[in-house]
This record gives C-alpha cells, structure tokens and sequence, in this order.
C-alpha cells in the first residue's frame, strides 16, 4: 500500500476543511429572518412560532431560522425594509402610515382579523359594571390615536355612548394605565392579552371588545414591490408555512399552546388560556382578505384621524402569492 505525502495529506485536509466552511456559509445564506409585530409579547406572531417548530417553513421551500420583533408601527416597518427578507407582519394601521409616507409596499396576506384581545378593566370593588357607566368617567389608554384608543372609541360609539363624555388619560403603556387606575387616577384602563389574564385577580373585566366589535383586519403581511417581484416564490412558501400553522393551531390548540409557551417563555397555564381564548375567536387568518374586514379597521383609524376618506384597497393589495383558493377579495 502506498502512502500519501504529508504535503499531500496536508492539502486534503485544508481542501475539506474550505469546502465545509463553504457548506456552512451556504447553509447560512439560505436561512431567513422576517419581522413580526409585537413578537415574543402578543399573540400576533404564533402562527410563525409555529411553522417554525414543526417545519411548515422548511416544507414550503423557505428556512426562517428567526423572527425579527419590534414594538410595532413605525419600528417594524422600518424593521422589514431593513431586511434582506423584507417580509413581515405588521399592523394595518402601520401599513397604511407606510404607504401614505410614499413607501412602495404592498399587501400580501391578512395576518390576524379580531380584536379578542383587548378588553377594559376596572377595581375589584367598582360599581362600574357595562361600557355606558363609562360617561362620565376618565380611562386610561396607552397613547393618543393609538390602536387602544381607536378601540375604545368604536367600542363606546356602537354602544352608544358620547366619546366626548369620556375623559382618555395617555398613559403610555398598559402597565402604566394599571398603575393608574391602582392611584384611582382613573376610573378604568385599557388592557390586552396576556397582561389580562396575569392580571385577572386583580381586577374586574368591563368589557371585552370582541364580544362588541365585529371581526375586523388588525394585522397584515407586507413587503416591498421590488422583492416580491424579484422573488416570487420566497414569498409564496412564507405564506404557506404560516397557513399551515394557523390550521395546525385551530386543530391542535393544546399542542399550539405549549409551542408559544416555549417560544415566548409564557407559563403553560398562560399559553394554554391565551391560545384558547384566541383559538375561540378564530383570531388568526390563513391569509384571505376580506374587504369588510380591511374597512371596519379603516372606520376605526378615522375615529382617530389616522385614515382620511377611502382607502384604495385594490391598489395596495396584491394576491398573487396566497395559495390559489385564498386569491378572491371579499
């Protein structure tokens, strides 16, 4: 048997040594990050959660090895433009700011379509017992022309009640509006999953706005023109992944919960009452717009000012990349 020159085994090991760095900065190159609102916080972002832990992403032709979280609005916008795979999910009302600021970005899939997570709290010993006792009375909210805001005031219209007798204090966020209404510097606080369900002891439930507002668009995929023009079929297999996560959940709600428990380092208990309270809702989409549902958050965003006249839906959505049975606008 011959044996190698050491200057040749010496170069065969340097050979296989450049080509796995070359396969792992291959590998590399192809894993993905997108941007999600709220991420790690809010119920927003399960349905990615999911995908990812049960390789829908990775069977639809796409590996998202991360998410990319924000506070939401602007931030998660800026997040996505900012991305090498500039997808992600953000609030409509932010979308709508980003277009109306010139960004070329467009609507590809409807993210989620209730507001079951928002809900008005009062003390354990108020005397306040439906939204109409509100008259009168001051609330906190988290900030002015806010999503929190706009909520209440559709809430307060369709149960009729003035909004101009009903003081909002901007607290600046849910927990401050809690801290608030414990000084009785208000009489009530706006507040949201999960911090509702941590804090369920604590106070008592005033309204529950999904219980009084139809199902409305609160949350969008987006991306820029240029990428889904250039890469057509990224976009598709995102949007797969994430509807099979979505049916995944409303068939196996128990094994959804412990996903989020352990992507967002919720306690079991937490995730399961949360996931379940979603899951009753039916507050995620698969992806299919439907324009009642995109102007009811419109009327919403002009209670506050946020939206000025009609929107152009057609021109900034665009359905190509939903699966085939999805495409139709309602």
């Amino acid at each position: 048997m011959k044996h190698r020159a050491p200057w040749f085994n010496a170069l065969f090991s340097r050979t296989l040594a450049s080509l796995g760095c070359l396969l792992l900065l291959t590998q590399a190159a192809r894993a993905e990050e997108i941007s999600v609102t709220q991420w790690g916080t809010s119920l927003y972002g399960l349905p990615f959660a999911v995908a990812m832990d049960q390789g829908f992403f990775k069977q639809a032709g796409i590996d998202i090895t991360g998410i990319l979280g924000s506070g939401g609005g602007g931030t998660t916008v800026r997040n996505i433009l900012a991305s090498d795979t500039p997808y992600g999910e953000v609030a409509l009302s932010a979308a709508l700011a980003a277009q109306r600021q010139g960004l070329d970005l467009v609507l590809v899939n409807i993210g989620t379509r209730s507001v079951a997570e928002a809900s008005a709290v009062v003390a354990k010993d108020s005397p306040m017992a439906s939204v109409k006792d509100l008259a009168g009375k001051k609330i906190a909210i988290t900030s002015p022309k806010g999503v929190s805001e706009m909520l209440l005031l559709m809430v307060l219209q369709k149960e009729g009640v003035n909004p101009a007798s009903v003081a909002r204090v901007a607290s600046g966020g849910y927990v401050n509006g809690l801290t608030l209404l414990d000084q009785k510097a208000v009489d009530a606080a706006v507040l949201i999953e999960p911090l509702s369900i941590t804090r369920a002891a604590d106070y008592k439930t005033l309204y529950r706005a999904g219980a009084i507002l139809q199902p409305m668009a609160t949350s969008v995929g987006i991306t820029t023109r240029a990428f889904a023009q250039a890469h057509p079929d990224k976009l598709k297999a995102i949007i797969q992944g994430r509807r099979q996560a979505v049916q995944f959940i409303y068939a196996h709600p128990h094994e959804a919960a412990a996903i989020l428990a352990k992507a967002f380092k919720f306690e079991p208990a937490l995730a399961e009452q949360a996931t379940a309270n979603m899951v009753s809702s039916r507050m995620w989409s698969e992806g299919n717009f439907d324009t009642a549902e995109l102007e009811r958050m419109a009327d919403g965003l002009r209670l506050v000012g946020e939206v000025n006249g009609a929107v152009d839906w057609p021109a900034m959505i665009d359905t190509a990349y939903l699966p085939a049975d999805l495409r139709e606008v309602h």
